[in-house]
Order: structure tokens, then C-alpha cells, then sequence
């Protein structure tokens, strides 16, 4: 057979692709396409991935809003690498933009998700059950059963079938009719639909819960302090050591609450060799005051908060701070205070600095190591455990300009030496300064005396033997102040993410539908079958124990006299049912 002469094949080598002309989508065209992309279930789930993944920097290096201090710290040990992760805006990741931009279209997805799955769901839970198929035997489970004429009619057979879905949490629908002669009533019935509810929860909740941790992160802060036993905090903004507030945060909804920290205790374990020293308990004891209030006694621990003034106290850290004083050569004090030592190691050697700014001829810096279990005759010291056993004190002097004069703020946990004179150590040929509790020491070029305090109100007078150190020296305990008002929604949106997951993954959902046919010989077939959504390993049980029920309350039951329904879907009168 010949072809017409305008025919293409679409094989031909002088085919020419240039004439099959595809339809242009146009502006609104592509926006649609791009709106359907972006409101798809994959696109949702790979955003939920990414913005995962890209929180992980945020866990590799200190962020501004939790650790200021190590940042600041990071830039020093990293000088070259530090700007560029800044560009980046790898110390600010949750605030990125970046990582909004991701978080706003996980935002965005999820809406444009949910919205029409909700309105799509909601005409469905008012629908009735589908009609029943005519070949019920291309179905799961299928099964036949055969009834004689005496025992049932086939309304009375499909009532009964209705009552026992029903029971069992299925929206049901009646339908009759003539197929090849016979007359079929049948029950269409259907569960499951709180499978559809529950997705929809979920991804509900997950939308409620990027709301309501931006509205937090806007109206809430997070602030550190370190407090040494003795000392009070108040919560005002000026009493903070570092303070990251939200965008939306008012400095007037502070409540000024008082913060003691009257002893900080900690538990070694000295039983199980191979933990030896290991911390096992800490508990900060604080006293509460609030404004016409009377002062509470209370306790903050590891995961365990302080609820008060509308703000959660967590603890974070601890250490020791030695109480140093130094004096003029004249014996006047120009100097005294309990110094937060920084741990450096699991044993407590810890590392801190020391600045006097007046009250000396010249101003003196110095770099003091602790070792609560001094455990070496000789530099270089360690500390062989923990806890205050044989506490020692090691001070480096420098003297000259410690670069606070121009108002520049610096840490106080950091001493730059560049431009001052090293007095103690290496070419000098003075030894390091050491101390123990309750000892006093010459500053060299008889600038003054420098003493580590025994803060012990039982320590022993001066000159007599000091035998327990267990409270010669102060410790210090690190807390994070949190306010969120969004956190108890949070937790709620929490807890319906998992509960709408939970229901999504193990209802089933599935349809059952039941025929009565009236054969030729007035006997009376019966057929079951079923249809899952989706995975449904015990559908076919399912329908074998129904049919096995309904023929047992067949066979109970006494016969009817035969009913005609109508041949069209009869008004259901139990309400939609999410049940199982």
C-alpha cells in the first residue's frame, strides 16, 4: 500500500524536525509549571532533606547566637579561614540567607501541599462509597459463598452484611440492581480515610511548627552568664556576659528576677576504676528572687531547667574560679576577685587570666594555670583528679599596656603579649609564680604581692597547716538563659507531627464490598472482595473474616421476607467514620 505524499517518517534520515511544532507555555504557562514542581510531595520532602543538611554547619563551628566567645575564639585560632567562612555566613547559619531561603520554600511547599490535599480529603469524607464493581472476583481476597433459598433472601443477607461492616468502623452504601437477568443487591463499604487525615496532620503540623519557631526566634533571646558561688545575677539586659536577642524582641518584657548561686556541687565516681574521676552528678543551687516576692531555694542540672521569670536557666559548664589578690607595695589591695578559670582538659587543669589596670606603677597581665590535684614535683604540672585534693596555682607576669585604654572591648579570657614585657619565665630567669591556697608571692621588679585567697570560712590562721582543700577555692558555673514563647506550641506541633506519622503509616485503608445474587434455582450467592490504597498485607484475612462472620449470622439468623431496595445509592443515615 502506497503512503500519502505528505507522510513523515519518523525514521526518515530527511525528516525535518523543524516542522513538529510544540505548544508555547507562555509566562502564566511557566509559572504553573513551576508552582506544581514546587508544591509536590518530592519537592517537599527534598527541601525537608536539604534544610537538614544544611543545618550541619551550624554543629561544625560556634554560631553568634549560642557561643560568641567561640567564635571570637575561632577567629583567633584561624585567621585565614575565619573571614571566609564569614562571608559565608557560617557563624550565623540559622539566620543565613541561605538557610531562610530554603526554610521559606519548605514553608511555602507545604502549604501549597496540604491545601488541596485538605479540600480534595474533605469532599471525600462526604462522598459515598464507590459503586460495587460488576466482576468482584478480579479483587483481593475474593471469596464465594452459596446460601439455600431457605436459610436468606438477598436483602436481608446484605442488611446484615451492612450492620457488621458498620460495626467494624465502615461508611457503607446500598446498591440493587439486574445484571444478566439476576437481581444483585450488594453494601459497598470503605475505612481508613484517618490514614489521609493523619498525612494531612502531619504535614499540617510541620507547617505549624516552622511557624511558630520563627515567631520564637523573632520574639524570644538567648543569653550566657558566668556566675561565680556567692555572686547574683539580675536579669536586665547590662548583667548579661553575651546576649543575642530575636528582631522582634522588646528589652521591657524583662522580668528582673534575682539569680544567687549559693554553692555548685559535683559528684565524682571514685569506685569504678576504669571511670575514675569522671563527673557523675551537677547541681547548681541557686536562690530566686523575684520583685515583692519572697526568695525560693532552687536547683538547675544538666537537662534539667530552671523555670522562672518566664525564661528556662540551663546549665552549661563549670569550673573553678581562684580568688587572686593583688597589692601595692605599699599593702594596699588594688586588685581581688574570684577569676573563672577555663578547663582544659578532663582532670580540670584549667587556664585563666588575670588583668590589674591600676593601682601599679605599670599595668600587669597574667596567665595563670590551675591544677586542682597537683601530681608533679616539678614543671611541667598536671592534675591527676578532679576535685580539690592539692590545689595549686601557676602565674606568667607580663607587664605593659593591656589595650583597654582605647575602649576597645577584649575577652576577658584572653591576654595579648605582642606588645608587653614577659617578667617570670624563659630568658628572664624568674621562675613562675606558684601558689596554694592561702600563700602569697613577691610580683618581680617589686611592683607589689599577688595571693591566692582560701575562701574556706573554716580554713585554718595563717601559718598553720592546711589539711582539707575541698572548699579553699570557688567554682563557677556557666548558664544559657532562654526565652521562648512559642514553646509550648512547639511542643504541640511536635507531638501531632509524630501522632499524624504514626496514623498515616499503620492505618490502612481499604474498601470491602459484599454481593447478594438470587441465582435461577432460588439459592442465593454471596460474594466478598476487597481493595487497599496502597501496601495492605492482611487484606486478604480481612475479607475471609468477614465473609466467615457474615455466614455465621446468616446461618443464626432466622429468614426475612424479601424487600426490594431501590435501584439507586439509598441516603445514608450513619455518619462518616475515620475508625480503624
Amino acid at each position: 500500500m502506497s503512503r500519502p505524499s505528505d507522510y513523515v517518517d519518523a525514521g526518515a534520515p530527511n525528516r525535518a524536525p523543524d516542522e513538529i511544532n510544540q505548544p508555547q507555555l507562555g509566562f502564566v504557562g511557566w509559572l504553573r509549571w513551576f508552582w506544581r514542581q514546587l508544591t509536590s510531595m518530592r519537592t517537599a520532602l527534598f527541601l525537608l532533606l536539604l534544610l537538614a543538611i544544611a543545618a550541619v554547619p551550624g554543629s561544625l563551628v560556634p554560631q553568634r547566637s549560642s557561643d560568641p566567645n567561640g567564635v571570637t575564639q575561632y577567629f583567633i585560632e584561624n585567621p585565614d579561614l575565619a573571614p571566609f567562612l564569614d562571608k559565608l555566613q557560617a557563624f550565623d547559619v540559622y539566620s543565613s540567607a541561605w538557610f531562610s531561603s530554603i526554610y521559606l520554600l519548605l514553608f511555602i511547599s507545604l502549604i501549597g501541599c496540604v491545601i488541596p490535599r485538605t479540600k480534595h480529603h474533605f469532599q471525600a469524607l462526604r462522598a459515598l462509597p464507590p459503586k460495587t464493581p460488576v466482576r468482584l472476583s478480579r479483587l483481593a481476597g475474593f471469596t464465594a459463598r452459596t446460601v439455600p433459598a431457605e436459610q436468606a433472601d438477598a436483602a436481608s443477607a446484605i442488611d446484615a452484611a451492612r450492620t457488621q461492616l458498620k460495626s467494624a468502623g465502615y461508611r457503607t452504601a446500598l446498591y440493587s440492581g439486574t445484571v444478566g437477568g439476576k437481581r444483585e443487591f450488594s453494601v459497598s463499604a470503605e475505612r481508613g480515610y484517618l490514614r489521609e487525615t493523619g498525612n494531612l496532620v502531619f504535614h499540617s503540623a510541620l507547617v505549624g511548627v516552622l511557624v511558630t519557631v520563627g515567631f520564637g526566634g523573632g520574639f524570644g533571646f538567648a543569653g550566657q552568664r558566668v556566675i561565680v558561688e556567692g555572686q547574683t545575677f539580675v536579669n536586665t539586659l547590662l548583667a548579661f556576659d553575651s546576649f543575642n536577642p530575636g528582631r522582634f524582641f522588646d528589652p521591657d518584657s524583662l522580668d528582673p528576677y534575682k539569680l544567687t548561686l549559693d554553692s555548685f556541687d559535683v559528684v565524682y565516681e571514685t569506685e569504678n576504676q576504669d571511670a575514675f574521676g569522671q563527673p557523675t552528678d551537677f547541681a547548681a543551687n541557686v536562690t530566686v528572687e523575684h520583685v515583692g516576692q519572697e526568695p525560693t531555694q532552687e536547683q538547675v542540672k544538666v537537662n534539667a531547667p530552671l523555670r522562672t521569670g518566664g525564661t528556662d536557666v540551663y546549665l552549661l559548664g563549670n569550673g573553678y574560679a581562684p580568688t587572686i589578690t593583688v597589692k601595692n607595695p605599699d599593702g594596699d589591695v588594688v586588685f581581688t576577685d574570684s577569676i573563672p578559670f577555663l578547663p582544659q582538659d578532663a582532670q580540670l587543669t584549667s587556664l585563666g587570666v588575670v588583668k590589674v589596670p591600676d593601682g601599679l606603677s605599670e599595668q600587669i597581665g597574667m596567665i595563670g594555670f590551675f591544677y586542682p590535684t597537683q601530681a608533679n614535683s616539678e614543671p611541667p604540672y598536671y592534675s591527676s583528679y578532679p576535685d580539690l585534693e592539692f590545689p595549686m596555682l601557676t602565674l606568667d607576669v607580663y607587664s605593659g599596656d593591656l589595650g583597654i585604654n582605647d575602649g576597645t572591648p577584649t575577652s576577658v579570657y584572653t591576654l595579648d603579649t605582642d606588645s608587653m614585657t614577659k617578667l617570670t619565665r624563659g630568658h628572664t630567669g624568674v621562675a613562675s609564680i606558684e601558689l596554694m591556697p592561702g600563700q602569697s608571692a613577691e610580683l618581680p621588679n617589686g611592683l607589689g604581692t599577688v595571693s591566692f585567697d582560701n575562701v574556706d570560712p573554716n580554713a585554718p590562721a595563717a601559718g598553720e597547716e592546711v589539711t582539707d582543700y575541698s572548699h579553699s577555692v570557688h567554682r563557677f558555673a556557666s548558664f544559657d538563659i532562654h526565652r521562648d514563647p512559642t514553646q509550648f506550641w512547639v511542643a504541640l506541633f511536635a507531638v501531632l507531627v509524630l501522632l499524624g506519622l504514626a496514623t498515616s503509616l499503620f492505618v490502612p485503608r481499604r474498601r470491602i464490598w459484599v454481593k447478594a445474587i438470587e441465582e435461577s434455582d432460588g439459592s442465593l450467592r454471596l460474594e466478598y472482595a476487597g481493595l487497599a490504597r496502597g501496601e495492605d498485607p492482611s487484606l486478604d484475612e480481612a475479607v475471609a473474616t468477614i465473609a466467615e462472620k457474615h455466614e455465621a449470622t446468616m446461618a443464626e439468623a432466622p429468614a426475612k421476607p424479601a424487600t426490594s431496595p431501590s435501584a439507586t445509592p439509598t441516603a445514608r443515615t450513619d455518619e462518616p467514620s475515620d475508625l480503624g
